[in-house]
């Protein structure tokens, strides 16, 4: 019988929100609800296992992991693309690689969540009553007027820009390889690198996490801030600088920052945001919806089946 890892499933829902009955008796199932403590862990837990199945980026396998994984013949990740797996790598050994759907855009809800807590607290006043205050200590920041400024127009960058919009934001964006041309056709404001960070009352990042993204935001930026302004980081932890973005948190030199990545997942307790009352953090939420994980899951079903009966699917190649 063939052995098959399911990774990092946190909620314990995998085996519920998918039908493995079309694997039948050919696949045993186990599932990891635990993140492992490091590669040696995660290589010692996979010993024997033909096919892994990771959640995004949670478990990276990098060279020296898929090499240490003898047993390891399919290989696969949940959305359509991984940059925290060596796809290069596994060509070389052998390992077929998939990728599932994905549906919705369950991120964008928790940019406009991290940005109504900091400015309405809503989940803090909330834990107030509960704890049995009185009534409310704060004064909220309405959202509409503000400036967004968005570092990256893609797809998701475009629905952010949208969904401001409704919320009566005016809309701003740069990236490296966006034009006045291409800002004006998503119906939003270009700007200097410089004049989006020092004008907006929002910085909300949208990039993919790549060598030339990587920490791309800079001190200089964080210094071209207002006091009175926020970041909003939902993409990747490591496209801004994070010690300088604590810096500028611990001394107040911006108003707050909303999230939701870190350059080490999960935050260790003992991490300095996990004190600062200017900061809400959310531990990687963003691609975690319902819709998502029913979408993830039978498309993984799918993938075992598949590659089981020598027609492997959604394969993602070097």
């Amino acid at each position: 019988m063939i052995r098959a890892a399911i990774l990092d499933d946190y909620q314990d829902v995998a085996l519920k929100l998918a039908d493995w009955s079309a694997l039948g008796k050919d696949v045993e199932i186990k599932v990891f609800t635990q993140p492992f403590a490091g590669e040696a862990e995660a290589i010692k837990a996979l010993q024997g296992f033909a096919i892994v199945v990771g959640m995004r980026e949670r478990t990276p396998f990098p060279r020296r992991v898929i090499e240490a994984l003898p047993d390891l013949k399919l290989l696969i990740t949940t959305g359509a693309k991984n940059n925290a797996f060596d796809i290069k790598a596994a060509a070389e050994r052998g390992v077929t690689v998939c990728g599932t759907g994905a549906t919705g855009n369950p991120t964008t809800g928790i940019v406009f969540g991290l940005m109504l807590e900091l400015t309405r607290h809503i989940g803090f006043e909330n834990a107030r009553m509960k704890a049995g205050e009185p009534w409310q200590v704060t004064i909220g920041r309405d959202l509409e007027g503000q400036r967004l400024g968005i570092v990256g127009l893609g797809k998701l960058g475009q629905r952010v820009a949208k969904i401001g919009q409704a919320f009566g934001m005016k809309v701003a964006a740069w990236s490296q390889n966006l034009t006045p041309e291409k800002a004006a056709e998503a119906g939003v404001d270009y700007m200097s690198r410089e004049e989006l960070f020092a004008q907006s009352d929002f910085i909300s990042i949208h990039l993919v996490l790549s060598d030339r993204s990587r920490g791309l935001i800079n001190a200089d930026d964080l210094g071209r801030m207002n006091k009175t302004s926020y970041l909003i980081n939902t993409a990747r932890a490591p496209i801004v600088d994070q010690a300088a973005l604590l810096r500028v948190l611990q001394d107040k030199k911006i108003a707050g920052a909303g999230l939701d990545v870190f350059e080490v997942e999960p935050l260790p307790v003992d991490h300095p945001y996990r004190k600062l009352d200017n900061v809400v953090i959310t531990p990687h939420l963003g691609y975690v919806s319902e819709q998502n994980y029913r979408k993830y899951f039978p498309d993984i079903v799918e993938d075992i089946r598949a590659f089981l009966d020598g027609k492997p699917v959604r394969v993602i190649s070097p």
